[in-house]
């Protein structure tokens, strides 16, 4: 069984997402453009509630995007959107 990351592991699994996006100028515009973010105020964002999991589902919207990411750290692609879910909080669904 695999057990669902916990906080710590969901963040820096994030933050290696937003430095793979940000390593190459084609992952990272379409991020910047999506959220509204340039260059100069990517740093304070990141300090925001929500923005972690941001950077995950943006990972997880892209099928090549998500299996790169995934292939270059030898991941199960599944654990990115299981670590956007612990950063995200419960789905309204979730809630009794």
């Amino acid at each position: 069984m695999i057990r669902r990351p916990t906080t710590d592991q969901a963040e820096t699994l994030a933050l290696q997402a937003l430095a793979f996006l940000a390593s190459e100028p084609e992952r990272i515009e379409p991020f910047l453009s999506v959220t509204g973010l340039n260059p100069a105020n990517l740093r304070e964002a990141a300090g925001e509630p929500g923005f972690l999991a941001a950077v995950l589902e943006h990972i997880g919207s892209s099928d090549s995007l998500l299996l790169e990411f995934a292939g270059n750290l030898r991941l199960n692609p599944e654990i990115v959107a299981d670590a956007r879910r612990v950063l995200a909080g419960p789905e309204p669904d979730d809630i009794p």
